[in-house]
């Protein structure tokens, strides 16, 4: 829907106003912070909830049923989580979030959803063997992506798909891995409302790659 009470979106700040009060209706409160990483030392970037309109677009590629789980890589506050739960998507997801502050965020308005839930820690630490599929948003450095690869190398115990949102200068990565496809491949910067008025929403264009993974003869 790109109508907000009757209003056409046709500006950056209509846009941001409809994003939070998706979030207040489906969390409660508004998840859209714009706040810079105490934890850069440790590799992780600035939180940037992804809008729902990429999230529509970016879902899409998810072949989801009630045996999938998803893992939100840096989940921040839970903008994914709350797309998952506005779109009624079938499976579980899980939000991983290395800071803390943003991590209680995340479990205190996803308390009581029996097919969401909230970590705090470092992906790195975590188990990747029950999920079937992953999402990031450029959650770290390009050194802690290479690792997080190659941790879904080793314990990976099915093929899955992993969406990787704003990977501007980071897709040569995945690149000439065993076992990897690149599905598809796009980039975002406006949102189009209704009447095809288009509005500038990044900068830049944010760049995503979806990845199949099927190595070590998973399927």
């Amino acid at each position: 829907m790109t109508k907000r009470a009757g209003h056409v979106i046709s500006n950056l700040s209509d846009l941001l106003e409809r994003e939070a009060q998706i979030d207040r209706q489906v969390c409660g409160i508004a998840l859209d912070e714009q706040l810079e990483t105490r934890l850069a030392e440790q590799g992780a970037h600035d939180p940037d909830p992804t809008p729902y309109f990429v999230l529509e677009d970016l879902f899409a590629h998810y072949s989801l049923g009630p045996d999938s789980h998803i893992l939100d890589v840096g989940c921040g506050t839970g903008r994914v989580l709350a797309f998952f739960v506005r779109e009624g998507l079938p499976g579980k997801i899980t939000g991983i979030e290395l800071d803390p502050r943003l991590a209680a965020v995340a479990k205190t308005w996803t308390k009581g959803r029996d097919n969401v839930s909230v970590l705090q820690g470092n992906a790195l630490d975590l188990d990747l063997s029950c999920f079937t599929d992953l999402y990031l948003f450029n959650p770290f450095d390009p050194n802690i992506l290479q690792q997080f690869i190659e941790k879904v190398e080793c314990e990976m115990t099915r093929a899955c798909t992993i969406v990787h949102m704003s990977d501007n200068g980071d897709t040569w990565r995945y690149v000439g891995r065993d076992g990897w496809t690149e599905v598809a491949s796009g980039s975002f910067q406006f949102f189009r409302n209704e009447r095809g008025y288009q509005v500038k929403v990044y900068d830049h264009p944010q760049h995503y790659t979806v990845w199949h993974y099927a190595g070590n003869g998973l399927a």
